[in-house]
């Protein structure tokens, strides 16, 4: 019992941390939230540029 509750709230932490990034990236205006070669400042995702 005391183990589905720790497993069900660490699945829970994931899940929340995941939103909270996830919001978190596109106040600041990124385009594509989580791309590497995505850039905050120009809004211009450079992964289309190393095709």
């Amino acid at each position: 019992m005391m183990t589905n509750v720790i497993v069900t709230l660490v699945i829970l932490a994931i899940i929340a941390g995941s939103i909270a990034m996830f919001v978190r990236e596109k106040r600041k205006g990124v385009k594509c939230v989580g791309c590497p070669y995505c850039e905050a400042k120009g809004n211009d995702c450079r992964y289309n540029n190393l095709k």
